[in-house]
């Protein structure tokens, strides 16, 4: 039994939720490689020999994928999935674009989201937003899944794998990389940061996110929003939390203004502490909430910032 991780990196760094991933496949047992893919990827290459438990790290770098294109990385999956019985990614946006099609390709189902290794051939993924667990028995020799980063633990860095070039004749004839707008900031990326602060449609506006940011400077913290706050257009989409959005589990989760949807739920009831600051007090977030304060964030807000 072995088993290949795609390597999740951004800008020349190795992301994180890799080395969760990698966590995932310890647990399905067996031998474990990880896949690079990229162009000029040889130090992300050797940030992931570093990871434990990881025996080889394979690299396809190459100008076809440069932009970690979907269909490129699924041709290059196929190609490799002959040495494997697991194909394993970290269900992100990378994740999610590729390992379909690698499971349309290899005419097995995907099994999606898993939050746990019952054996290695049976996990568990949430269903109905979350309220429910779900346990997957899969027949199929190669079984393709996407990992929930946020359920497990990243594995540490004292490996010392070996870097091997794969060899494997793939072009892109489907799709071209036509550019990008990225979003820059200062403060932790969302989906790996301690702590995150997120408004709701009770911020009124999106000025009023303005609120959240000096809490935020002081606790290190990625600001997110539920989706009512995305929907009436007072943040750009790529700060939602919740089941449409990004799934967190940061230590420390503060919810302003937020009352609770079963959706907005789904994405943070994992984190480790939970506090809610909502005038209404029979909001849903309260159920889940570690601290729950009921007052005006208005009030509330303006206040905890000067008391940090």
């Amino acid at each position: 039994m072995s088993v290949l991780v795609l390597a999740e990196h951004h800008d020349g760094l190795l992301a994180d939720a890799t080395a969760h991933v990698v966590a995932a496949a310890q647990a399905i047992g067996g031998d474990i490689d990880v896949l690079v893919a990229g162009q000029d990827v040889g130090a992300i290459a050797e940030a992931a020999a570093k990871l434990d438990g990881v025996g080889r790290v394979r690299v396809a770098d190459s100008a076809t994928f440069a932009h970690q294109l979907a269909e490129p990385l699924a041709d290059l999956l196929k190609a490799l999935a002959d040495d494997y019985s697991h194909v394993l990614a970290a269900a992100s946006t990378t994740g999610k674009n590729v390992l379909p099609r690698l499971a349309a390709l290899s005419d097995v189902a995907q099994i999606s989201e898993i939050i746990a290794v019952e054996s290695a051939d049976t996990f568990k993924r949430p269903i109905y937003a979350g309220n429910a667990i779900a346990t997957v028995q899969s027949e199929d020799s190669l079984k393709v899944i996407t990992v929930r980063a946020t359920a497990f633990d990243a594995v540490g860095q004292g490996g010392s794998a070996s870097v091997v070039p794969v060899e494997a004749d793939v072009s892109n004839t489907l799709s071209s990389f036509v550019g990008e707008e990225l979003a820059q900031s200062d403060r932790p990326e969302l989906g790996a940061a301690r702590v995150v602060i997120s408004g709701g449609r009770g911020m009124g506006n999106g000025e009023n996110f303005k609120l959240l940011e000096g809490i935020a400077d002081k606790l290190g913290a990625a600001i997110g929003a539920s989706r009512a706050a995305v929907d009436a257009g007072f943040v750009p989409n790529d700060m939602q939390v919740g089941q449409t959005g990004k799934i967190v589990a940061p230590e420390l989760y503060i919810a302003v203004g937020i009352s609770g949807a079963i959706q907005h739920l789904a994405g943070m009831k994992d984190s480790k502490v939970i506090v809610a600051i909502n005038k209404d007090e029979e909001a849903p977030i309260f159920q889940v909430a570690d601290y729950g304060l009921v007052a005006d964030l208005f009030e509330a807000v303006p206040e905890l910032d000067s008391k940090l």
